[in-house]
């Protein structure tokens, strides 16, 4: 299948057991194409992602990477499939130049050393927002998210290669799903799609099939989310952040137990 022309592809495998049998078995393949992201006419960055909701992927990225802020105006997003991936361009409002040159010129530095290294790691390590909501899910609310997330995870379904990245409303019931080859892709979608439909968590919560680490914490704290919930475990960077940010954590979460830290 040509890349950026669908999300699935097909497989044909050899079939091994324990036992020596062999036997030809064919696989749907998640697809994952080269993103390029240009603001501005700049390009930002090139992302390893699911060829699906691009135009939700530009605009959570811009989010998370704080070039646009909870109350700047949607921005029109074109996007381009080509024979070796896609490209997606945004224009951001005039206000932001300055702060998309900044991130562009910290980007481009990221394998320097000396004092441009020390500027990357304070950029990595920016001050996080306090999270300002709240969310009004109890823990029942949750465990029947979990219990449900697989049925609304179709591509997965098909290739047991994609992460999910859910809203899920206080009572339980999800709402909206993403998913993508790339955990940071799937949330950066979900926020894209939820902040393009101008909808808020709305006591709610967001629900990963991933672990917790800290870049997904930060997209959670950057969006307002008052709560965010992982199957796999954090790393200590992500608690130390969640905290910070005041940032509700359930982790390590499946249908039967979940970990709260303290």
């Amino acid at each position: 299948m040509t890349p950026g022309r669908g999300d699935v592809a097909n497989q044909m495998f050899q079939r091994l057991t324990p036992q020596g049998e062999r036997g030809c078995v064919m696989r749907d393949l998640a697809e994952e194409v080269p993103v390029a992201l240009e603001f501005n006419g700049v390009g930002y960055a090139v992302l390893m992602a699911t060829p699906t909701d691009i135009t939700d992927l530009l605009v959570g990225f811009a989010l998370s990477e704080r070039l646009m802020g909870a109350g700047d105006p949607a921005f029109d997003v074109d996007v381009h499939a080509t024979e070796e991936g896609i490209i997606a361009r945004a224009t951001l409002p005039p206000e932001r130049t300055d702060d998309l040159l900044d991130r562009v010129r910290h980007r481009a530095t990221d394998s320097s050393c000396g004092l441009c290294g020390v500027e990357n790691i304070e950029q990595a390590m920016r001050p996080l927002p306090l999270v300002m909501a709240r969310s009004r899910a109890d823990d029942a609310a949750i465990f029947r998210a979990l219990e449900a997330l697989q049925v609304h995870q179709p591509l997965n379904a098909r290739t047991g290669a994609v992460h999910a990245a859910a809203w899920v409303g206080q009572d339980g019931t999800i709402r909206l799903v993403r998913e993508d080859v790339g955990r940071h892709n799937a949330f950066d979608k979900l926020i894209g799609a939820m902040r393009r439909a101008g909808a808020d968590w709305d006591g709610g919560f967001a629900l990963l099939s991933s672990r917790c680490s800290y870049e997904l914490v930060e997209k959670a704290v950057l969006s307002d989310c008052p709560l965010l919930v992982t199957i796999s475990a954090p790393t200590a960077l992500a608690l130390h952040r969640a905290r910070e940010a005041g940032l509700d954590l359930r982790v390590i979460a499946r249908p039967d137990a979940m970990l709260v830290p303290t």
